[in-house]
């Protein structure tokens, strides 16, 4: 497109022709105009997480380090889907096994919760790697239909047994000194794993785990094991979302059956999908606009479910591809106008 404006010819340059190609590599170093524009979504994702949370009411903290754990969750399902092609639907598995990890260590044992949440995330992530090492051949919907059955599973093991509380859960156990801790943490944590995830996701252990999902017959003709590299995945998985559970279990003191809850296993997946899969920011972003549009339409009561609802699928059916790649597009296809 051109147009002539006081005798001067002027086109629109787009970004994507110039500076996006340059900063996708070292080249990016050589102007700060490159740099700017590398790291302004960065800085804007970190600034948005640590800066803007601290000047929110108690409630909305307390809102926002729910909608961290949720974020975990989807960056732990959208690594497992995109990196090593398993749809896992077992997310409360792991938030139960961190939970109650972490609420054995208090309870018996009683460890500070900086032992305690390290512990809880690997050993976490230790049992549900065990769990879930003979559904790894499975393909497609049938490992999802056995991940989803783990948590129901042991959900209504505990209630019989009444194992750890049975339905009352352990209860009196320790939380954070105070809600600075308990937000900061969280985000921080979410931060760590994002960029962990990316750095992941670039280096060549994300390409095997890519081949693995496009097509494990050439990786395993390749001298590969795919089980072992499929357990890695679902241990890397795992560890976040059980971190995510030792997280809620300190935060409220307490780690039940409802740990196991089927919302741990879906509003993940919907986050994920809703913000763009393969992206971990589209996890974050899916996460922190869902679980607060949740508790702003918690005045409508039972009629809140279907504007929720409502707005997931407006949001699917008008932008499928996800919120993150639409923004990311048009970040990177930036118009203006330029001099001939």
């Amino acid at each position: 497109m051109e147009e002539i404006i006081a005798g001067l010819e002027r086109r629109k340059e787009r970004l994507d022709r110039g500076i996006k190609v340059r900063s996708d590599g070292i080249y990016a170093l050589l102007s700060w105009r490159e740099i700017f524009y590398l790291l302004f979504p960065r800085v804007i994702l970190v600034v948005v997480l640590l800066g803007v949370s601290a000047f929110l009411p108690t409630l909305w903290q307390r809102v926002v380090c729910i909608a961290g754990i949720y974020a975990l969750l989807a960056m732990a399902f959208d690594f497992l889907l995109s990196f090593a092609g398993l749809v896992c639907l077992g997310g409360a598995l792991w938030m139960g096994a961190g939970g109650y990890v972490a609420g054995i260590l208090f309870s018996e044992f009683g460890l500070p919760p900086v032992v305690a949440l390290p512990i809880a995330t690997l050993g976490g992530a230790g049992i549900c790697t065990l769990l879930f090492l003979p559904c790894i051949p499975l393909r497609g919907i049938y490992f999802s239909i056995a991940t989803f059955v783990y948590p129901l599973l042991f959900s209504h093991i505990i209630e019989t047994l009444q194992f750890a509380g049975g339905t009352f859960g352990l209860s009196g156990l320790q939380t954070f000194p105070n809600n600075w801790v308990a937000l900061y943490l969280v985000m921080i944590i979410n931060l760590v794993v994002f960029f962990g995830l990316r750095r992941v996701a670039a280096e060549d252990v994300g390409l095997v785990f890519q081949a693995i999902k496009d097509n494990d017959l050439a990786v395993k003709a390749s001298g590969l094991s795919v089980t072992l590299w499929k357990m890695g995945a679902v241990f890397i998985s795992s560890a976040i979302g059980c971190f995510a559970g030792a997280y809620l279990c300190v935060l409220y003191g307490w780690a039940g059956i409802s740990f196991f809850a089927f919302d741990f296993s879906i509003l993940p997946i919907a986050a994920a999908v809703m913000g763009g899969l393969g992206t971990f920011s589209g996890a974050l972003l899916g996460s922190f606009v869902l679980v607060p549009l949740t508790e702003l339409l918690r005045a409508f009561g039972p009629l809140r479910m279907v504007l929720y609802a409502a707005v997931l699928a407006v949001f699917v059916v008008a932008r499928p591809e996800g919120i993150m790649p639409y923004l990311t597009r048009k970040y990177e296809q930036f118009e203006r106008w330029v001099d001939v």
